[in-house]
């Protein structure tokens, strides 16, 4: 678990998806519910500088993603099924069934942004309000991939080899590989807590989580896509409000019109670049906030 100076006031929360899968969180505030996801190559501890904000209206549950952090690593299969965004967002939604939420509020950033997306299309009575951080649909990013962006997005490309390559690579030094991933953006190492960076490193060098990052980003390029073409010939859409922010200095924005591309796949859609790079809710907790607690505080319960 991150340290729990990071998140004053929090509990930390475990919850028994099944024999083999426990998910991972902390717990904190009173309100109506608000579940944050985190990114690549981190965990909860993103938040750490925006929770104790969202704690004072909301009950706050940050948590690990499969893979990631302290939840857990099975195995893959062979088609990435355990590890698709729409198995993950049901670890999600059982973590707050567990709580009693039946219907919540989504803050998410990167993967667990694509996370929240598909628990949004596929259960969207429980979702409330949807708030997604510096990501664009991820169809229309493979589907759009361009020199730039792939020379950006490395990683993409590089975590969907197939096992154990990237795997073995990242566990030779998996500290080296989060500075690496984190440093190269926009803003470097700057933004970083030391708790939280540490807390970072930590995780990636636990049992599992290389496998599991990997898998994170094979089913993305492969099962994910499927789900995301059945729905757009469908015709299906988000039909809850939409809050996409994008950091002004990162790949997403010069790449991508990730407004548009929203607007595309939903129907209540807003949003706007932020004065930062990727990682929003470290490097520009703030401005995060100045925005998204007016839209999750708007009161149509």
């Amino acid at each position: 678990m991150a340290p729990i100076a990071l998140f004053p006031g929090f509990a930390p929360l475990r919850v028994d998806i099944d024999q083999d899968v426990r998910i991972q969180a902390v717990v904190g505030g009173s309100g109506p519910p608000l579940l944050l996801l985190h990114g690549h190559p981190q965990t909860h501890a993103i938040w750490h500088k925006v929770a104790p904000a969202l704690a004072q209206r909301f009950t706050v549950v940050a948590a690990d993603l499969l893979g990631y952090g302290d939840s857990s690593k099975p195995p893959g299969d062979v088609d990435h099924v355990r590890y698709s965004k729409r198995s993950i967002a049901g670890d999600m939604l059982a973590v707050m069934r567990a709580l009693g939420h039946a219907r919540f509020d989504l803050l998410a950033h990167d993967r667990g942004a694509r996370v929240a997306h598909r628990l949004a299309m596929d259960r969207p009575q429980a979702v409330r309000r949807l708030a997604l951080l510096d990501i664009a649909p991820t169809l229309d990013m493979y589907e759009g991939t361009t020199e730039a962006f792939a020379r950006a997005y490395w990683h993409w490309f590089f975590l969907i080899q197939p096992a154990p390559l990237p795997e073995r690579l990242i566990e030779a030094d998996p500290a080296r590989y989060v500075r690496d991933v984190m440093g190269r953006r926009s803003a470097g190492l700057a933004p970083f807590d030391p708790r939280a960076l540490a807390e970072y490193e930590r995780c990636m060098a636990l049992p599992g989580t290389a496998h599991g990052v990997c898998e994170d980003y094979r089913a993305a390029a492969g099962i994910d896509l499927e789900h995301d073409r059945s729905d757009r010939a469908h015709g299906l859409r988000l039909t809850m409000p939409l809050l996409a922010l994008w950091g002004a200095d990162g790949v997403v924005n010069r790449c991508f019109d990730p407004l548009a591309l929203w607007r595309r796949v939903a129907t209540d859609v807003r949003g706007e670049a932020l004065p930062c790079g990727h990682y929003i809710p470290e490097e520009a907790p703030d401005a995060l906030l100045e925005r998204a607690l007016p839209f999750l505080c708007e009161n149509d319960r």
